[in-house]
């Protein structure tokens, strides 16, 4: 039997479907059956969560404005949320090289980027938590299922998605094991993929929700967390970076460091992708930011426990699709809520699953079914989530134009002096896989062997994301041209992805008398999603592997 023909499913009605268990997927559903209980009624409510738990495939810096959460769970202290550990300090880093680093004074920092009143937490555990609520409210969470395609109906609308097939063997004929996905049906469908979701760009694209819009950009997050020597632990500081070692490559982004709690810090990198340099790895430039004295003096001595990676939006408002699509519509980042001065997403990701709520709960109590929630968007447009984004829209431009050091100088004008409102707007309009030179227009970058105390090779971080996918399954990560990645990346970029992919999947086997040839490791994939961003050719495409695989992260 070929699964290509006609399978009979399994079918389940619900009145909302809600792909992606992350902060705005689970906001949507828990503020829904809040709405739901108040009203003295009840909806039947779906999340889906491609990991193999909630929270599996979730990570994040992160520092948390409480006050979004606080708006869905006023009693969020006495509910037990995971938020322990409050900002006691903070302080932000020019690192002018490899050896020395200039503290910035907090007049010269944009109010947005102090902390005071937030919290460090592990989103993953706080996603957990959530997902708790939602189910002591009556929601009904399915971890380890993908949604792997849409269902629309016979008016072109969006009515449910259909879950991945399990058991497929690698030639994509039913194994052994082999059981149908399921058809998952619903007026209404939430797509709350998080950054690039497959779905999203489908809809995106099929509904062109992108019209006269600014390119979407992106930037990866590189993270790991260290148990760290308790002398040298400071429980609730944090520290920000900026320049070194992105600066040598004319790369923007910055660095990280927070001391959580249980003598534990994460340290990580986010680098923009639109970088110009096709000799550039966004891995090897984290595993160099921790050889920095200012870093290595609490890392040194300490024990690396986690790794992860993961793609973040970073467009802003001037990149905002159309919130709304026929039968649904899209949230956090999926959309691209991401405010990129803050440095935070999570907020943001709650405020929009809580507007969405509000929308479809509404919308479900009318007799005929709104073909598209319209509502969602002037609601978004009318929101303190859409001033807040108003404010900071030229921030991410100004720098991808101007670059850190002078980009970050008229951030500090744009939001200290004027408060937002220039009467203008920066955009940029390059997409960040076009922004890359050739190979032999840039100089190529030494990066030093890791030397096993603070610096790593991508194999053994791999292997602490807890990353794992059943091996006999079609390959994720598919290439709409087999020949293209050698053809034109090859000569002209030495295929960038052997060295922007976080978790060695790709890479160029040179054969004796045989052509150089693209080899994909898809089961070392941490669905970062860099690679469907930055690929020059927009040749690599990737999609939901089977259900529960990926890594497996316990608190990132």
């Amino acid at each position: 039997m070929s699964i290509d023909q006609p399978t009979e499913r399994e079918t389940m009605e619900f009145d909302v479907v809600i792909v992606g268990g992350g902060p705005s997927g689970l906001a949507t559903a828990c503020k829904l059956a809040q709405l739901a209980q108040q009203a003295g009624t009840e909806l039947n409510i779906c999340v889906l969560e491609k990991g193999s738990e909630i929270g599996a495939h979730i990570v994040s810096g992160a520092i948390l404005e409480p006050d979004s959460l606080a708006s869905l769970f006023p009693d969020w202290q006495t509910l037990g949320a995971p938020l322990s550990n409050p900002v006691l300090s903070e302080e932000v880093l020019y690192l002018h090289n490899q050896n020395r680093a200039i503290r910035i004074p907090g007049l010269f920092i944009p109010g947005g980027l102090h902390n005071k009143g937030n919290y460090i937490i592990s989103l993953a555990n706080l996603c957990r938590w959530l997902a708790e609520q939602a189910e002591a409210l009556g929601v009904n969470i399915l971890a380890g299922f993908a949604a792997s395609s849409l269902i629309y109906d016979a008016n072109n609308a969006v009515c449910g998605v259909l879950t991945g097939d399990m058991g497929v063997n690698s030639d994509g004929q039913p194994g052994n094991n082999y059981t149908p996905g399921y058809q998952l049906r619903a007026p209404y469908t939430v797509l709350a993929e998080g950054c690039r979701g497959h779905l999203g760009k489908e809809v995106i694209s099929k509904f062109a929700l992108d019209k006269d819009k600014t390119p979407q950009h992106y930037g990866l997050g590189l993270k790991e967390i260290w148990e760290v020597d308790p002398a040298l632990h400071k429980p609730g500081h944090i520290m920000h970076t900026m320049g070194w070692p992105l600066d040598e490559s004319g790369t923007t982004g910055g660095g990280f460091l927070y001391h959580m709690d249980k003598n534990q810090v994460s340290v990580g990198l986010i680098v923009d992708l639109n970088y110009e340099t096709p000799w550039l790895s966004p891995y090897e430039e984290f595993q160099r930011m921790k050889l920095h004295p200012r870093i290595s003096a609490t890392l040194k001595g300490g024990k690396r426990i986690s790794y992860g990676a993961r793609a973040l939006v970073k467009g802003g408002l001037q990149s905002l699709p159309d919130l709304t699509f026929p039968g649904g519509l899209l949230v956090g980042d999926n959309a691209g809520f991401l405010n990129f001065l803050k440095l935070k997403g999570t907020h943001t990701a709650i405020s929009s699953g809580i507007l969405a709520a509000d929308t479809l709960f509404a919308l479900l109590g009318c007799e005929t079914r709104a073909p598209r929630p319209l509502a969602y968007q002037r609601a978004f447009e009318r929101s303190a989530l859409y001033s807040e984004l108003f404010k900071i829209r030229n921030c991410g431009p100004a720098i991808h134009k101007l670059g850190m050091l002078a980009g970050s100088a008229f951030t500090w004008l744009d939001q200290t002096v004027f408060a937002g409102r220039l009467p203008f707007t920066l955009r940029d309009r390059v997409p960040d896989h076009a922004a890359l030179r050739q190979a032999d227009h840039c100089p190529k970058i030494d990066y030093p062997k890791p030397d096993n105390k603070l610096s790593f090779d991508r194999l053994s971080s791999v292997f602490l994301s807890g990353t794992f996918h059943e091996e006999n399954q079609p390959c994720h990560l598919q290439l709409r041209d087999e020949d293209t990645p050698i053809q034109f990346n090859l000569p002209q970029y030495d295929e960038p992805a052997q060295r922007y992919c976080p978790a060695a999947v790709y890479e160029i086997v040179r054969d004796e008398n045989q052509p150089a040839r693209l080899q994909i490791n898809a089961q070392n994939c941490v669905h970062c999603k860099t690679c469907d961003i930055k690929d020059p050719t927009q040749n690599i495409r990737w999609v939901t592997p089977e259900g529960g695989g990926g890594p497996n992260y316990p608190n990132m």
